[in-house]
C-alpha cells in the first residue's frame, strides 16, 4: 500500500515538473517574454500611479480626524476662552493645509533627487535588479501606508514611494524600450504603458473613498500591498533578476549629464514638463475652486479626474496609429496635444457646472496623451542615433521631468492662486503650453539621423576602449584622410589615395 503511494506520488510531483519546465520554455520565447514583461512593468506603473492618487480622498480626512483628536485633547488638558480658541484654529488650519502641501509632494521632490542616481545605477546593472528593488520598495510603502497612524510615518512613507518609483518607474519604462527595438512596436508598449498609468491615476481616488468609506484606511492599501507583491513574485520568476548574466555584455551608458546638454532630450524634457504642469497644477487647487464657484458635491468632486481617462486612452490609441503609418510627424503630435493642452486650460475658468468642466479637463488629458505617446519613443531613439542604446539615463530624465511639475504642483500652486487668482494661473499654464509648441520644431529632421552617427562620436570622443574600437576608429581616421585599404597579391596590406568621386560616394555618416 505504501508502495503504491509513493509511486502515485512521485508520478505527480514529475507530471508537476514536466508542466513546470513546458511553462518556463513557454516564458523563455521571446517573443512571449516580451509580452509577459510589458505585462509586469505595466502593473508596476499602475501600482505606483494608484498609491500616488489613491491617498487624495483619504489622507486630509483622516489626518484631520488625528487633528481633531489632539485638539479636543489640548483643550481638555488646558482650556482657554473663545478668542484664543479661534486664534489656535485658524492656525491649526494654516498648519493643516501646509502639512498636505508637503506631504503630497514629498514623493515627488525625492523621486527628484533620486532620478540621476537611479537612471546611471540602471545603466550600470541593467534594468531587472532595479525593477525589483523598486518593487520590494513600494510593498513597503503601502504597508507603511496601512499602518501608519501620524503624520510622521504618513511622511516616511511618502518619501519611501518616491525611492521605490525612481528605480521601478525608470527601469520599467528602459526595459521596454530595449525590448522593443522597432519603432512602431516601441511606441505601441510604451502607448499601453502610459493607458495603465493614466487608469492608476484616475481610478484610485474613487477606489480609494469608497473603500476608505465602507472597509476603513487599511483597506486599499492592502489590496495594492498584494498585487505589488503578485508582481515582484512574476518578476523574480521571469526576469530572474540575480542569474542574468547579460548585464556583462551590456555596453557603457552615456553620463546623464552628456544626455541632459543634448539639445534634442533638453526640447524634450522642456516639453514634458510643461504639458504636464496643467494636471499638476489643477489636481491640488480645483477642488475648492468648484466648492466656491460651483457648489460642487462631494461626488463630483470625487469624479472630478475620472471621465478624462476615456480621452487620454483614445489620445494613445490615436498617436500610436499615427505614428506607424506617419512616423516622420512625431514632433508635430506632440506639438498638436500641447496646443490642445493650452487651449483647453484656457477654457477651464469659464465653466460654470460640472458637466462643463469636464470638456476641458478631457481636452487636457487628450493632449497629454498625445505629448507623452510622441515624445517618449522618441527619447528612445535619440538615445539610439546619438548616443548609446542604453536607455535608464534618458528615462531617468523623462521621470525627472514629471517630478519637476509634480512636486511643483501641491506647493506652489496654492500660493498662485491666493496671490493672483486661479484664472491667472490657468491662463499662464494654457499660454505656456501654446509658446512650448513650436520648439518641437527642432525635433522636425529626428527620423533622418542615422545610427552610424552616435558610433563615430562615441569612438572619437571617448577614445578606443579595446581592439575592435581601435581597429574602427583607425578606419575612419583613414576613410578621412582619403585612405583606403587594398590587398595585394602577397598578402599585404597597403593603403592608396581614393579619387574624389569614391571618397564623395562614401558620403556622410549622418543625414
Amino acid at each position: 500500500m505504501s508502495t503504491n503511494v509513493a509511486q502515485s506520488a512521485a508520478s505527480k510531483l514529475s507530471q508537476m515538473g514536466e508542466r513546470t519546465k513546458q511553462l518556463g520554455n513557454v516564458i523563455q520565447d521571446p517573443e512571449r517574454q516580451k509580452r509577459v514583461i510589458l505585462v509586469i512593468v505595466c502593473v508596476a506603473l499602475l501600482l505606483d500611479n494608484m498609491l500616488y492618487m489613491v491617498i487624495v480622498p483619504i489622507i486630509p480626512d483622516y489626518l484631520e480626524g488625528l487633528q481633531k483628536a489632539a485638539d479636543q485633547e489640548q483643550l481638555a488638558a488646558a482650556p482657554h476662552t473663545n478668542s484664543t480658541n479661534s486664534t489656535i484654529h485658524r492656525a491649526a488650519e494654516g498648519n493643516f493645509d501646509l502639512q498636505i502641501g508637503v506631504l503630497f509632494a514629498s514623493k515627488a521632490i525625492l523621486q527628484l533627487l533620486v532620478n540621476p542616481l537611479s537612471g546611471t545605477f540602471i545603466d550600470r546593472v541593467g534594468y531587472d535588479i532595479p525593477l525589483f528593488i523598486g518593487l520590494n520598495i513600494m510593498f513597503l510603502s503601502t504597508l507603511t501606508f496601512a499602518f501608519a497612524e501620524n503624520y510622521a510615518t504618513l511622511f516616511l512613507a511618502r518619501s519611501i514611494q518616491g525611492l521605490g518609483s525612481a528605480f521601478a518607474d525608470t527601469s520599467g519604462i528602459a526595459l521596454i524600450a530595449d525590448k522593443f527595438t522597432e519603432e512602431s512596436e516601441r511606441s505601441k508598449a510604451l502607448g499601453i504603458a502610459l493607458a495603465f498609468i493614466s487608469f492608476g491615476s484616475l481610478v484610485a481616488p474613487p477606489f480609494g473613498g469608497v473603500l476608505y468609506e465602507f472597509a476603513g484606511k487599511q483597506a486599499p492599501f492592502l489590496i495594492l500591498a498584494c498585487i505589488c507583491l503578485t508582481d515582484g513574485v512574476l518578476c523574480l520568476a521571469v526576469l530572474k533578476p540575480f542569474s542574468n548574466r547579460e548585464r556583462e555584455n551590456m555596453p557603457v551608458g552615456t553620463p546623464i549629464y552628456k544626455l541632459m546638454i543634448d539639445p534634442y532630450i533638453a526640447v524634450v524634457a522642456g516639453a514634458l514638463i510643461v504639458c504636464n504642469i496643467p494636471l499638476a497644477f489643477l489636481e491640488p487647487t480645483i477642488a475648492n475652486w468648484m466648492e466656491e464657484n460651483m457648489n460642487a458635491s462631494e461626488w463630483e468632486i470625487g469624479m472630478t479626474w475620472f471621465p478624462a481617462f476615456f480621452p487620454h486612452v483614445l489620445g494613445v490609441y490615436l498617436t500610436v496609429k499615427l505614428a506607424a503609418k506617419y512616423p516622420h510627424l512625431q514632433w508635430f503630435y506632440g506639438a498638436i496635444g500641447m496646443v490642445f493642452i493650452g487651449a483647453s486650460s484656457c477654457t477651464v475658468p469659464a465653466c460654470k457646472n460640472f458637466g462643463q468642466l469636464m470638456i476641458p479637463l478631457c481636452g487636457i488629458c487628450f493632449g497629454i496623451a498625445f505629448v507623452d505617446t510622441a515624445l517618449l519613443p522618441t527619447l528612445g531613439f535619440l538615445v539610439d542615433v546619438r548616443h548609446v542604446s542604453v536607455y535608464g539615463s534618458v528615462y531617468a530624465i523623462a521621470d525627472i521631468s514629471y517630478c519637476v511639475a509634480y512636486a511643483l504642483g501641491p506647493v506652489v500652486a496654492g500660493q498662485i492662486v491666493h496671490d493672483l487668482g486661479f484664472v491667472q494661473l490657468n491662463l499662464g499654464m494654457g499660454l505656456a503650453n501654446v509658446l512650448y509648441a513650436p520648439a518641437l520644431l527642432l525635433l522636425k529632421n529626428v527620423t533622418q539621423m542615422k545610427t552610424s552617427f552616435s558610433e563615430r562620436n562615441m569612438l572619437l570622443e571617448d577614445g578606443p576602449t579595446g581592439l575592435y574600437d581601435t581597429i574602427k576608429m583607425e578606419q575612419r581616421e583613414k576613410k578621412r584622410k582619403g585612405l583606403c585599404t587594398t590587398i595585394d597579391e602577397s598578402g599585404i596590406e597597403t593603403f592608396v589615395q581614393r579619387s574624389h568621386s569614391e571618397e564623395e560616394s562614401s558620403g556622410g555618416e549622418y543625414a
